[in-house]
C-alpha cells in the first residue's frame, strides 16, 4: 500500500477541522445551526463514498456502452437497492422527507437531454462535484456550466414564449399564483405550472392501492415492486448483453454449464468490485438516515422548511414568496448550485425572483446560510479528504477540447435538470429508491441519452483521427 504523504495528511486533517469548527462555532452561536450542520456532515459522507467508490453515472454508462464494462452500473444499482431498504423503513415510520414528482413523458425527455450532457461533460452532476474535490479542473467547469445554465434558463422568456402551447399558458395563468410572479413571460414557468403540475403524482405503493406509510406500501409496493424487481431485471439485461459475453471470452469461462453457470456468473458480476459495493452500502444507508435525521430536526424545532429557521436567525433575504428555501431533507444536487448563481445575479442587478423556480419555490438565500449549499460544499470537501488519503488528489488543468465539452455538456445537464426537476441524484437515484415511477422514467431517458452521447463522441473522435491521419505522411 502506498504511503500517504505528511502533506496530504495535513491537508485532509485541515479540511476536517475546518468543517468541525464551522459546526461547533455556529452551534455555539445558535442551536438552529445544527440543522445546517446536519446537511454538511451528510454531504461530507457522500463525498467520501463517491470518491472511494468512483461513483459517476457518466462513467458508468460510458464504460458500459463504449467498452462493455458493467462494474459501475452494477455498483449504482446496488447502492439504489440498499438505499431503498433504508427508505422503506423510514417511510413506514412516517417520518420520511421524500415527496414524489409528477409522472409523465417529460421525465424521459429531460433524462435524455441530461444523459447526452453528462457523457459530453465526462461526469454527471454528483460525479463532477466529487471530481472537483480531487482537483479536476474539467469537473469544476462542468459545475459552473450546470449552475449558470440553470439560473438563466429558469428566467428566460422573450422569443421562447412563442414555443409555448396556448394550453400551457392558459393553465398556468389559471393557477392563481401570486401577482409578483411574471408567469406569462417565462418559458419554464409556463412549462411547470401549465404542464408538469397537471401530471399525476404517485408511487408504486399508491398504484397498487396501498398507502406509502403502510407496511405493504413501503416494503412491498415501493421497495419490492418499485425497486428490487426493476433493478434485478436491469442487472439481468446488463449481465446477458455485457458481462456474460465478456466472461465467455475469459480463460476457463463460458456459459456451457447452463443456468447454474449463469447464476454463478451473475453473482460474480455483483461482487466483482468490493470497493464499489462497500461504497454503495454506506451511501445507501447514509441517504436513508439523512431523511430520518432531517425530519427529526424539523419536529424538534417545529418547522416544515429551513426558511422558517433562517427567519428566526434574522436572515430573511432571498426567501421565496411563501417564506421557503430549497430544503429537500435528503441528498440532492443541482438546485443549490443554481441558487449560488441566482443569488449572485440578483446582487448584480438581474431581477430573477419573479419566476416560479426562485421566487415561488426555492428562493435565493445567502449561500453562507443555505442548508443545501453546505451539503454540496462539504461533499467536495469529503471527496478531497478521501482523495488526499489515497494519494489521488491532483490539480488537473483542462485542455481546450475538454473545457469546450465540459461547458456544452454542463449546459445540457442544466437544462435537463430543470426540465426533469432533478439530476442523476434527485431525478433518478433518490426517486427510484423511494418508489417514485418518475425516477425510472428519468433513468430510462438518461440511459438512452448516454447511449447517444457515447455514439456521438465516438463519431467525433473517429472523424478527428481521420483528419489527423490525412496530414501524416504514411
Amino acid at each position: 500500500m502506498e504511503t500517504v504523504s505528511r502533506k496530504n495528511q495535513t491537508w485532509a486533517l485541515g479540511i476536517v477541522l475546518f468543517f468541525s469548527l464551522v459546526s461547533i462555532i455556529t452551534y455555539s452561536y445558535n442551536e438552529y445551526y445544527i440543522y445546517l450542520s446536519a446537511y454538511l456532515w451528510f454531504g461530507f459522507i457522500y463525498g467520501m463514498c463517491l470518491q472511494y467508490g468512483r461513483f459517476c453515472f457518466a462513467s458508468a454508462f460510458r464504460d458500459l456502452f463504449a467498452v462493455g464494462v458493467p462494474r459501475m452500473v452494477v455498483g449504482i444499482m446496488i447502492a439504489t437497492v440498499l438505499f431503498a431498504f433504508v427508505s422503506a423503513f423510514v417511510t413506514a415510520t412516517g417520518i420520511s422527507t421524500f415527496h414524489s414528482s409528477p409522472t409523465s413523458i417529460h421525465s424521459v425527455i429531460a433524462g435524455l437531454v441530461f444523459g447526452v450532457g453528462m457523457v459530453f461533460a465526462g461526469g454527471c452532476a454528483s460525479g463532477s462535484l466529487y471530481k472537483t474535490g480531487e482537483g479536476n479542473g474539467v469537473a469544476f467547469l462542468v459545475i459552473l456550466s450546470i449552475s449558470i445554465t440553470q439560473a438563466m434558463f429558469v428566467d428566460v422568456g422573450g422569443w421562447l414564449n412563442k414555443l409555448v402551447p396556448a394550453s400551457w399558458t392558459e393553465s398556468a395563468l389559471s393557477k392563481g399564483l401570486p401577482e409578483g410572479l411574471d408567469v406569462g413571460n417565462g418559458w419554464v414557468d409556463q412549462y411547470l405550472a401549465g404542464y408538469v403540475w397537471n401530471q399525476p403524482v404517485t408511487s408504486f405503493a399508491k398504484m397498487l392501492g396501498f398507502e406509502n406509510e403502510s407496511f405493504l406500501g413501503a416494503y412491498f409496493g415501493n421497495l419490492i415492486v418499485g425497486v428490487v424487481v426493476p433493478a434485478l431485471l436491469l442487472l439481468m439485461v446488463v449481465y446477458l448483453f455485457y458481462a456474460r459475453s465478456s466472461r465467455a471470452m475469459e480463460p476457463g469461462g463460458g456459459t456451457g454449464g447452463g443456468i447454474g453457470e449463469d447464476i454463478k456468473g451473475f453473482w460474480g458480476m455483483l461482487i466483482s468490485s468490493k470497493r464499489t459495493a462497500l461504497a454503495g452500502l454506506i451511501l445507501g444507508v447514509a441517504c436513508g438516515l439523512q431523511m430520518f435525521v432531517m425530519e427529526g430536526l424539523r419536529i424538534k424545532f417545529g418547522v416544515r422548511n429551513a426558511g422558517e429557521i433562517l427567519q428566526r436567525l434574522g436572515s430573511d433575504y432571498g426567501l421565496s414568496m411563501r417564506g421557503t428555501v430549497f430544503d429537500p431533507g435528503y441528498w440532492y444536487v443541482t438546485t443549490q448550485e443554481a441558487q449560488w448563481v441566482g443569488w449572485l445575479l440578483q446582487k448584480l442587478g438581474w431581477k430573477n425572483m419573479d419566476n416560479i423556480f426562485f421566487g415561488y419555490i426555492n428562493g435565493i438565500p445567502n449561500p453562507a446560510l443555505n442548508p443545501a449549499d453546505w451539503m454540496s460544499l462539504a461533499l467536495i470537501g469529503g471527496a478531497a479528504v478521501m482523495a488526499l488519503m489515497s494519494n489521488e488528489f491532483k490539480f488537473k488543468k483542462p485542455t481546450r477540447e475538454l473545457a469546450f465539452l465540459a461547458v456544452i455538456g454542463g449546459a445540457l445537464m442544466g437544462v435537463g435538470s430543470r426540465l426533469g426537476l432533478g439530476c442523476n441524484v434527485g431525478g433518478f437515484f433518490v426517486r427510484v429508491a423511494n418508489g417514485d415511477p418518475a425516477g425510472w422514467l428519468f433513468g430510462l431517458g438518461m440511459i438512452g441519452g448516454a447511449f447517444l452521447g457515447v455514439k456521438a463522441l465516438n463519431w467525433w473522435t473517429e472523424r478527428k483521427m481521420e483528419k489527423e491521419l490525412i496530414h501524416l505522411d504514411l
